[in-house]
C-alpha cells in the first residue's frame, strides 16, 4: 500500500495580542500587500478545535512552565461541519512550529469520544497510529473546545500567513463538536483580539515594518491555555481556591 502521509510543515509563528482599533489601522496598512485567503469566502470562518492532553495534563502544564520542545494533539473543524475534520499535532520548537495532520470522519470523531480508540492502530496514516499510543499508554482524553473566528491573509512571497483570530471562546456543556448551540465563555478582555504571523523562509522586511507597533503585545498568547483556565471551575475546586 502506498504510503499516505500528511504534509508536514516546519514554520516560524509569532503571535501579538492586539486591539481591535490596531486591528482597523493593520487593516489600511496589510490589504495593499496580501489577499484574503481563498478558503475564507465570506471574509473569514469559524474554527473549532477539541484539544486533548493526558493523564498529567502535560500540554497545559509544559505550556505554563515554558518548556522548549511540546506539543498538542487536537481534532478541528471549521463552522461546525463535518465536511473536513482534522486531527492535528502540533510540535513546538522555540519560536518554530511543525504541524502534521490527517483526515477523519464524523463517524471516527464519535468513536473517538465514547472510548473506542482501536481503529486508530489499523490507520495508514503513522499520526492517527502514534495517537493511538497516546491514548492508551497516556490516557489522552478530551480536555477543552476552543472556538474564535479567523480572518486570514497570505503573501506569496516567503508563504507568509497573516491571521487575525477574534471572539476567542471556551465551549463548555460538553464535548459536542458538531453542535453549534453550545454555549461558550469568551476568554478574551473585550476589544482584544490575537493576530499570528506564520512565514517559512523569511518574512520580507515590507512585512516586519508593518508590524504591530510597541504598543502592543508580542507574546506566547495561547488560546488552548486561556479556555482551560477558564473552565477549570468544570474540572476540581483549584479555581474556588484561588
Amino acid at each position: 500500500m502506498k504510503n499516505r502521509e500528511s504534509r508536514e510543515h516546519f514554520r516560524n509563528e509569532w503571535k501579538y495580542l492586539i486591539s481591535t482599533s490596531e486591528k482597523a489601522l493593520l487593516d489600511l496598512r496589510l490589504k495593499p500587500l496580501v489577499r484574503l485567503d481563498p478558503h475564507a469566502a465570506d471574509g473569514g470562518y469559524m474554527i473549532r478545535s477539541l484539544y486533548f492532553d493526558d493523564y498529567w495534563n502535560s500540554a497545559y502544564e509544559e505550556k505554563e512552565a515554558g518548556v522548549l520542545m511540546r506539543k498538542k494533539y487536537r481534532i478541528r473543524i471549521y463552522d461546525c461541519s463535518d465536511q473536513v475534520i482534522k486531527l492535528e499535532r502540533k510540535k513546538k520548537f522555540g519560536s518554530y512550529i511543525y504541524k502534521e495532520d490527517a483526515p477523519l470522519t464524523r463517524k471516527q470523531v464519535e468513536q473517538i469520544l465514547d472510548g473506542d480508540y482501536g481503529f486508530l492502530l489499523e490507520s495508514p496514516y503513522s499520526l492517527c497510529r502514534e495517537f493511538y499510543v497516546e491514548c492508551v499508554s497516556h490516557v489522552m482524553r478530551p480536555r477543552v473546545i476552543v472556538d474564535y473566528e479567523r480572518e486570514p491573509w497570505i503573501l506569496e512571497e516567503g508563504t507568509v500567513r497573516i491571521t487575525f483570530d477574534s471572539d476567542v471562546r471556551a465551549a463548555v456543556g460538553g464535548f459536542h463538536l458538531f453542535d453549534s448551540s453550545l454555549p461558550a465563555l469568551p476568554v478574551l478582555e473585550p476589544g482584544k483580539l490575537v493576530m499570528e504571523v506564520k512565514f517559512t523562509e523569511f518574512l520580507p522586511q515590507l512585512v516586519r515594518n508593518l508590524l504591530p507597533p510597541q504598543a502592543s503585545e508580542f507574546t506566547a498568547v495561547s488560546k488552548y491555555v486561556l479556555c482551560c483556565e477558564k473552565t477549570r471551575y468544570m474540572n476540581g475546586f483549584a479555581y474556588w481556591q484561588e
